[in-house]
């Protein structure tokens, strides 16, 4: 991920994004997704956790949800929460994660900011499962842009929700 914002932009970042979730709570984009009890969850990019506490309810104390950012101050407001599912990880690409260990990623308004854009679709088909779930959703980008960019061979749509695009990792040949 590129560009760290300077502590004030993201606490200003992280109150506009509080009163978003206020008007448009997040669990109706995560019902897109189809989250289970169990799952394990990475939110890549996941600024202040706005979907974080949604995501360790639907995944529940048997989940495991991974918060990863670049910017230090999301990663501690995501500490902050103190969610016992939950283990944020400061990274600006790489997870650290085990291959094949998640069920799915969010990928929400970061894919356009992004300098390394398919190293990190790389790196998240490597932590999915085979037939794990990729949720995108980026306000900055067009339809055919996402397709372009996301499924590259690697993913395959599985289908398009009111806010979000499922990807479902393309199974090898």
């Amino acid at each position: 991920m590129d560009g760290q914002k300077p502590d004030l932009g993201f606490k200003m970042m992280a109150i506009t994004f509080k009163i978003r979730d206020f008007f448009s709570p997040r669990a109706k984009v995560l019902a897109e997704v189809g989250i289970r009890p169990g799952w394990s969850v990475l939110d890549y990019g996941c600024g202040p956790g706005g979907y974080i506490k949604d995501t360790a309810e639907l995944a529940g104390p048997e989940g495991k949800i991974y918060a990863l950012d670049i910017h230090p101050s999301a990663v501690a407001m995501v500490d902050a929460l103190g969610l016992k599912n939950v283990k944020t990880i400061l990274s600006d690409c790489d997870t650290g994660l085990e291959s094949g260990s998640l069920d799915a990623v969010l990928l929400y308004d970061t894919f356009h900011d992004l300098s390394e854009s398919q190293r990190i679709i790389q790196e998240l088909h490597r932590v999915l499962k085979p037939g794990g779930l990729l949720s995108f959703s980026d306000h900055h980008m067009q339809e055919d842009d996402i397709l372009a960019s996301v499924a590259n061979g690697r993913f395959e749509l599985a289908r398009k929700g009111k806010k979000t695009y499922t990807f479902r990792k393309k199974l090898p040949d």
